[in-house]
């Protein structure tokens, strides 16, 4: 109880008292913000399972039988996802930047042929073509010569020679040290693909995101830093599907070559029929090529 004209310990100290009710403001405001941004990470990773997305990564990664390589394939994926994301959600969120129903409309019509230059790609057997063109196993030299193999994730050269005479496989050296990191295992062709088709389900699906955003969290900071750890969340689940995809063909090796060919032809139909019927949607029933588009971003 305090006397009169005695001054109270907590009223002479106003700074404390200022410090003390800050810290009690702020703590659920960042206990808030940091639920906020867990609930953006799992809804990142969901997002990774979308039908086109999977559509799209088991075109690219039908082929490999490298638990890390697949897995490397969904990362790339996910870096040219999240960089769309990113960047045009913290457009429309920081400056009110319009996207026309048009415009909207063909970025997920994009999508669509996409999916259909993929899946043609599978089938006709291109794509292994453009695989050993841009990304090729064997190195270019004359005579006697080194082949590239990979066993157990680890690369290494054998030396090789077709002559008479000479021993077909002699002793195996390691590989050059540009052609041990990671992203260099895959080449130039198998890392920017995965990464550019990443950028284009970014883009049509970064309205969407950023609209979503915009009507739950007011604050512009609090918003982009959502984008971002929806984006990395994303990469997670990207990371974990591609690796599931190629776990059953890592184990079975080439004993079950026939079943990979089957995954490979499958993967294309597949990727071919819904990016045909993503491209009827798109162009027809929502009217990108007629004079009044509608869109409502989803």
């Amino acid at each position: 109880m305090l006397k009169y004209g005695a001054p109270s310990k907590a009223l002479s100290r106003p700074g404390k008292l200022r410090a003390l009710s800050l810290s009690n403001y702020e703590r659920p405001k960042m206990m808030g913000g940091l639920a906020i941004l867990t609930i953006g990470f799992l809804f990142g990773m969901r997002h990774a399972t979308d039908p086109d997305h999977v559509i799209a990564v088991s075109t690219i990664v039908s082929r490999e039988r490298s638990i890390v390589k697949a897995a490397l394939i969904g990362i790339l994926w996910g870096c040219g996802h999240t960089i769309t994301i990113v960047a045009v959600g913290a457009a429309i969120i920081l400056f009110g930047m319009a996207i026309h129903p048009r415009v909207g409309l063909a970025m997920e019509f994009s999508v669509g042929l996409m999916l259909i230059l993929l899946g043609v790609l599978n089938l006709t057997g291109a794509m292994q073509w453009l695989t050993q063109k841009f990304s090729p196993s064997h190195p270019k030299v004359t005579g006697d010569h080194a082949h590239l193999h990979e066993h157990n994730s680890h690369l290494h050269l054998h030396w090789h020679s077709h002559g008479p005479a000479g021993e077909h496989h002699v002793e195996s050296v390691a590989p050059p040290a540009r052609l041990r990191a990671p992203f260099a295992r895959l080449g130039v062709f198998h890392t920017l693909r995965p990464l550019f088709v990443g950028i284009v389900h970014g883009l049509a699906g970064s309205a969407a995101v950023s609209l979503l955003v915009l009507s739950t969290i007011r604050d512009p900071r609090w918003a982009v830093l959502y984008l971002f750890v929806f984006g990395i969340g994303t990469i997670a689940g990207m990371m974990l599907i591609t690796a599931a995809i190629a776990l059953p063909f890592s184990f079975a090796g080439y004993k079950f070559a026939w079943l990979n060919r089957g995954l490979i032809t499958a993967s294309g139909l597949v990727s071919l029929a819904f990016g045909l019927f993503i491209c009827y949607q798109i162009g027809l029933v929502d009217g990108l090529f007629t004079s009044h588009p509608t869109w409502a971003p989803s």
